[in-house]
C-alpha cells in the first residue's frame, strides 16, 4: 500500500468525524468532483484503510448504565487457548472491546452491564465457566471521559 495523499487524508479524516457525510460535503471540503471522492472512498475500503462504518450508541440510553475494564489472565496461553477465549470474547455482546496484551494479564477487555447482577452472570459465562481462565481483576469504570476509534491522521 502506497503513502496516503493530503486528499486522501482529508477525506478520511472527515469521514472519521462523520461516517454519513455526504460525498457532496466531502467534495466541496477538498475541491474534487463527487466521482472522484466516490472513487476515491472505494479505493481506501477496497486498501483495507476504511474497515467499516457504524453508529455510535449510548449504552444509557440502551440499559448498560455500567462499563468495566476487566484484566484476564488465563491458565495456558497455547495457541488454542489464546484462540478459544478470542472466540468467546468476539461472542459476547456486551464486550466492546478485546486486546491481547503483554504483562501480568493475557487479555484486556471493556465490558458493558445493565447492574451488578448483570456482570456477575457475564463473569459466569466467561470466566468462571472456562477452566482456562486463571484469574480475572475488574475496575469500574466512573465516568466515560473519552471513548473513540479515530485514528490520527497528519498530512
Amino acid at each position: 500500500m502506497s503513502e496516503l495523499s493530503p486528499t486522501d487524508t482529508r477525506i478520511l479524516r472527515l469521514l472519521q468525524e462523520n461516517a454519513r457525510e455526504r460525498l457532496e460535503t466531502i467534495a466541496a471540503e477538498t475541491g474534487l468532483s463527487v466521482a472522484t471522492v466516490q472513487r476515491r472512498v472505494r479505493n481506501l475500503r477496497a486498501d483495507g484503510l476504511i474497515l467499516g462504518d457504524s453508529t455510535v450508541v449510548s449504552p444509557e440510553a440502551a440499559g448498560y448504565a455500567m462499563t468495566f475494564l476487566v484484566m484476564v489472565e488465563l491458565e495456558r496461553e497455547r495457541l488454542d487457548q489464546l484462540d478459544a477465549f478470542r472466540r468467546k470474547a468476539r461472542a459476547e455482546p456486551q464486550v466492546q472491546q478485546c486486546y491481547y496484551i503483554t504483562g501480568e494479564a493475557d487479555f484486556a477487555l471493556i465490558v458493558l452491564a445493565k447492574d451488578m447482577a448483570d456482570f456477575e452472570s457475564l463473569t459466569q459465562r466467561l470466566f468462571f465457566e472456562d477452566t482456562n481462565v486463571k484469574r480475572f481483576r475488574t475496575s469500574v469504570v466512573m465516568d466515560r471521559t473519552k471513548v473513540g476509534l479515530s485514528v490520527p491522521l497528519s498530512e
